[in-house]
Parts: structure tokens; sequence; C-alpha cells
């Protein structure tokens, strides 16, 4: 039995869409399953452990969505240990990317289907689970931007999720003020006297597919870090095409992190966001959660799994 959660406001109606294929693929096959609309967070958790308790055996929870949708799923997952299965129709998706899922509903659903889960880590923010990434400063201040803007709609409809990001970063460049930041990171603390953003991940990409930490990896057991700092207004605008390849780490204005628990302070209140929703009311403490649930992913498990000894790289 496989339960569906489908937020009918993820793409801008793109999952309803979505849901259509899945669900005649799903009748075709006389596959059983269970389906559940819902757009609220707050709700969504009882709804689905009613839904759970019905029955005894579930093959999977998953999600027609984007990041925000997985987001209010990850609590359940984590109690139940029931897989988590990923059709992407949100306007980020990068769960999918992070896990190799296919953008093809079908496809999604095939793998869903016909392969099998494997163990996935989460982000624990002061006790809060995150799957993707929690971006403070600059691009928390984006992602707000971005969510509460009309052009968001507007690339939604035609597919280009990423491109509200680009636009994003130009309408915050303009009024957002960089300053220090401390980040301890595996128990060394570094000092940054002017940095725009900070964004911890456990997948390499954030924002619709940019690659942030292309590092980071799903199953490693330790946090992926990017401080960027110590750079002009230009200098910050120049780096995002770089963002688009993960060719940012090689610039002297960024450093790279790692460790499996995370520190972050600023001097000033800051804007956070994890998996894009808000988390800023949270303390800045971030720490690794290996093998919290398990995923359908198409990607092999990492060689280097779990290492001891946390590095600065």
């Amino acid at each position: 039995m496989y339960l569906f959660i489908i937020n009918p406001k993820s793409g801008n109606g793109r999952s309803l869409r979505t849901w259509k294929r899945v669900r005649e693929a799903l009748d075709l096959k006389k596959i059983a399953y269970a389906s559940l609309f819902t757009d609220s967070a707050e709700e969504v958790d009882a709804m689905v452990t009613e839904t759970l308790d019905q029955h005894g055996s579930w093959n999977a929870i998953v999600v027609i969505g984007g990041d925000g949708s997985i987001h209010s799923l990850l609590p359940v997952l984590k109690r139940t240990g029931i897989p988590l299965g990923v059709i992407p129709a949100g306007s980020g998706n990068d769960t999918a990317r992070g896990f190799g899922i296919p953008r093809d509903p079908l496809a999604a659903l095939k793998l869903i289907l016909t392969g099998s889960a494997r163990a996935a880590d989460l982000i624990s923010v002061a006790g809060v689970p995150v799957m993707t990434a929690v971006a403070a400063g600059f691009d928390a201040q984006v992602s707000e931007n971005v969510n509460g803007s009309r052009y968001k709609k507007i690339c939604n409809a035609v597919g280009a999720g990423r491109l509200a990001y680009v636009i994003g970063v130009l309408h915050t460049l303009v009024t957002f003020k960089p300053g220090p930041v401390s980040v301890t990171c595996g128990g060394q603390t570094v000092s940054y006297p002017s940095a725009w953003l900070t964004a911890v991940s456990n997948v390499p990409s954030y924002g619709g597919g940019l690659v942030i930490n292309p590092q980071a990896k799903t199953d490693d057991g330790m946090l992926d870090v990017c401080v960027v700092h110590d750079c002009s207004r230009l200098q910050l605008l120049l780096l995002f095409p770089t963002v688009l390849k993960g060719t940012h780490v090689k610039l002297p204005i960024v450093t790279l992190l790692r460790g499996d628990t995370v520190g972050i302070r600023f001097d000033r209140p800051r804007l956070a966001q994890g998996d894009g929703e808000d988390v800023s009311a949270l303390p800045m403490d971030f720490r690794a959660d290996p093998g919290a649930i398990r995923v359908f992913s198409a990607l092999k498990p990492s060689i280097d799994v779990h290492p001891k000894k946390p590095d600065r790289i």
C-alpha cells in the first residue's frame, strides 16, 4: 500500500496535473494506494498519522510536491520508518536533485515501485529536521523575497523555478547589508567580519538548482557549509552565475567547512530558512542526523559513509 501526499499549491498547480498522470498509471497497474490533499504544514502530521493507522503495512509515503511539502513530513517519516518517495512537482525540487530522482513523474513513480530505499541523513536544527539546506543571511532573504513575489508564479508557470531565484538575487542585492558572523564547525570557530551568507547543506543544491555545496552527500553523516564573505556587491553579483555549476568554490570570497556539528552566530538577527521554511526563531545550532530516514533514490550510496572525524576543507 502506498500513501500519496499531494500539495495542490505546489508548482503553481503542477502537482495536480502530475497527480492525474500518476493516478492513471497506478489504476492501470492495479496498485493499491491512498491519497491525501493538503497544503497545511500544521495539519499534515496528524492527517498522515490517522491514515497510516488505518492499514498495517505501507510501502512508502510519496510526496507529489516540492521541498516544503517534504519538510512537513520529516517528523512522521522519522517516527514511523516508512520510506519516502518523491515525485517532484514544486518550484525548487532540490530534494529530488539530491537523490537523482527523475523529473518525469512516471519515471519517478517507476523508481518508487521497482527500486529500493536507502538510508539518508537529515540536518537537525535545534531538534527540527531539515532535508536539503538551511540558508541564513542574504540567501534566506532572497528566498523570502522570491516566495512573496509575483515573478515566482510566472517562472513556475513556465517551468523556470531557478530563474525566479536569480531575479530574487537582484531584488535583494539593493538592500541587504552584510555583517560579522562566527561559524563553529567540528569544534573549530572561524570569524568573518563581513559575511553575506552561510548555507548548511545535506544536498548539493538549493534555491531551485543552485549548487551551493557541490561536495555535499546525503548519507555521509556530515554537514557541509558555504560562507560567502568579504566582497563587494558587484563581486557577489558576479558570484551567483558560478553557483549554477558549483564553480564558486574556487573563489577567495568563498570558504567551505565540513563537520558533524555546526554553530552560527550573527551580530544581529538574520532571516534563516530550512527547506524554504522559516526557522529564524530557532538557535542556529546544527547537527547531522545520520540515517534518520529512508528515501527511494537513483543514486548509489556514498563510498565514504559516516567518517569518524570531521575536518575542515
